[in-house]
């Protein structure tokens, strides 16, 4: 059938379309259980993959956890915090920390309220939008890795 009409084949090709037709559906329930088993082939590789996908998203969180690192504030503090609206508007040169804060409060579900030193202006931000803001004198203290990482302040009466 061809679009609700019926299809009339050229002669030659009448008889070996009859065959297929025969050998295709020669055996419906023959055909069923393959096809069920092949349904349930299918489901059983999806569920191996779900499996394999799950246990590699475990392994990449652990291994990004790791590499945190858990800010601590304290009050009275000097920090930066990030710059959000920068994504925005965006301009290579812009910084995309503004600053310096004062840590004003720290919450107990990481957040912080913060204090700008010029306009004395509170805001309640999230923790993990801030970052300490370190002066000379305290640079001039820590010691760096050779990627520039602080590693630990450096203290004056060790050798």
């Amino acid at each position: 059938m061809v679009y609700g009409k019926g299809c009339h084949l050229p002669m030659e090709l009448a008889p070996r379309a009859h065959w297929a037709i025969k050998t295709v559906n020669a055996d419906y329930d023959e055909a069923g259980k393959m096809r069920k088993l092949q349904l349930s082939e299918i489901e059983e590789i999806r569920d191996e993959a779900y499996e394999c996908v799950s246990a590699y998203k475990d392994k990449l969180k652990k291994v990004h956890d790791a590499k945190l690192r858990k800010k601590t504030f304290e009050v009275g503090q000097k920090v930066w915090l990030y710059n959000s609206r920068l994504k925005m508007f965006v301009g290579k040169l812009k910084s995309k920390w503004i600053g310096p804060y004062f840590v004003w409060r720290v919450g107990r579900f990481g957040d912080v309220d913060i204090q700008d030193e010029q306009t004395n202006k509170q805001q309640m931000v999230n923790g993990h939008r801030l970052k300490p803001y370190l002066e000379g004198n305290d640079i001039n203290n820590l010691e760096l890795d050779k990627a520039g990482y602080i590693l630990r302040p450096v203290d004056d009466d060790q050798p």
